[in-house]
């Protein structure tokens, strides 16, 4: 760094425990020191802060445009169900059709053959609108009874083929805007990776040493913040205990008459969701050491809502697919009141999730080049916690 650069402190992500995974938050100068202007030089060298902290950004940005590669691609899967049921439709109205128009025919050619009908009656009978003749001609009159409900038939079978043609037309539209709107979103997430990977490639040794000391240190910080919020939720849990101690003994002192104990029932409510959660956890601890790979559900890999999605379903939740819907897929709670089995959201943008386990921590798929994993909820600092929520 130049003697005039002043390093720039910036906020950056903890919790990456060894030297591999450490790396992951690295960078090099390239695409820091140049500007519209100048060309790059030596001295254009950003402090390794900066280079931290460029890295964190593109991984976040890659992680948020896999929420959003996974949200249209769950519309265009949805889409292009939709296609085929109306495509299916139309194929069944459109015999429907046909084999009105037969008997149209069948009604003609008799009518033919007895003399029973002018040939503007026939013209009528095989005319692609039978209406307009109705409307032009007056010759409804001279039609049967059963004639008469053989036109009406055709027409709705013409009109309701035609209106699910066109059903079939703009959802084959729709479909088609989404499938390029999915490329656009893979390629965004493929960018964001491939500009990481190049800038990572051009770290020195001492610079991946140097970082790897400063993401030791944040994450032994992440770990006490943990072991903070352990020891305040078990104080907390501990003081619920005893309130409730007190208060079903002084029920059952003052009861004279049968009613509905509140206690009793957020307990049954209590060990419900946590014989869920259990199955949750249990599951998600089977996924340790499975690599983050944007976009997967399972069960070789996972992206970060893939995961927690995964879990939930093992406990028989079914949770939406991506974090902005997961978000709004339960109940929200504090930190404080964090149970193990609520999910945890990160980020402004609701970029990331993981599944709460309790003394402050965490199974989740991280990012790009990591494993599902255990990690402290503070993995990147406190700030970084957007909500909590109960899915159950």
């Amino acid at each position: 760094m130049a003697p005039h650069r002043k390093p720039r402190p910036a906020r950056t992500r903890a919790g990456i425990r060894t030297p591999a995974l450490a790396t992951a938050a690295l960078t090099s100068v390239a695409l820091l020191s140049q500007s519209a202007n100048a060309a790059p030089s030596a001295d254009d060298k950003p402090s390794l802060e900066e280079v931290e902290k460029k890295v964190d950004d593109l991984y976040r940005q890659a992680e948020s445009a896999t929420e959003n590669y996974n949200s249209v691609k769950e519309k265009t899967t949805k889409q292009k169900k939709k296609v085929d049921a109306l495509l299916d439709d139309v194929a069944e109205r459109t015999e429907k059709l046909n084999q009105a128009r037969e008997q149209l025919g069948s009604f003609a050619a008799a009518q033919y053959r007895t003399g029973a009908a002018s040939p503007d009656a026939a013209s009528l009978l095989l005319a692609d609108n039978p209406q307009d003749y109705f409307d032009q001609n007056q010759l409804m009159d001279r039609l049967t009874d059963r004639q008469k409900g053989a036109v009406d038939d055709y027409i709705t079978q013409q009109a309701e083929a035609t209106e699910q043609r066109q059903k079939a037309t703009e959802s084959l539209e729709q479909l088609t805007e989404s499938q390029n709107t999915l490329k656009s979103s893979k390629a965004k997430v493929q960018a964001k990776l491939a500009e990481a990977r190049e800038l990572l490639s051009q770290l020195t040794a001492e610079e991946k040493a140097r970082l790897a000391a400063i993401e030791q240190r944040k994450q032994e910080e992440a770990d006490r913040k943990a072991e903070e919020l352990a020891r305040q939720q078990a104080a907390a849990q501990a003081a619920q205990s005893s309130q409730q101690t007190q208060e079903a003994q002084q029920e059952t002192s003052t009861a004279t008459a049968p009613e509905t104990n509140t206690s009793t029932t957020t307990t049954v409510e209590d060990s419900t969701y946590a014989s869920k959660a259990a199955k949750a956890l249990t599951f998600a601890r089977e996924q340790i050491g499975k690599p983050y790979v944007w976009g997967a559900t399972g069960p070789g890999s996972y992206d970060c809502s893939g995961l927690t999605q995964a879990a939930w379903k093992a406990a028989g939740v079914d949770l939406p697919r991506t974090t902005y819907d997961q978000v709004n897929a339960g109940t929200t709670v504090s930190l404080a009141n964090a149970k193990p089995g609520d999910l945890i959201f990160f980020y402004d943008n609701i970029g990331h999730v993981g599944l709460y386990i309790g003394n402050g921590m965490m199974i989740h798929a991280p990012k790009p080049g990591t494993y599902v994993r255990e990690e402290s909820v503070f993995y990147d600092g406190e700030s970084s916690i957007h909500s909590v929520v109960r899915p159950a």
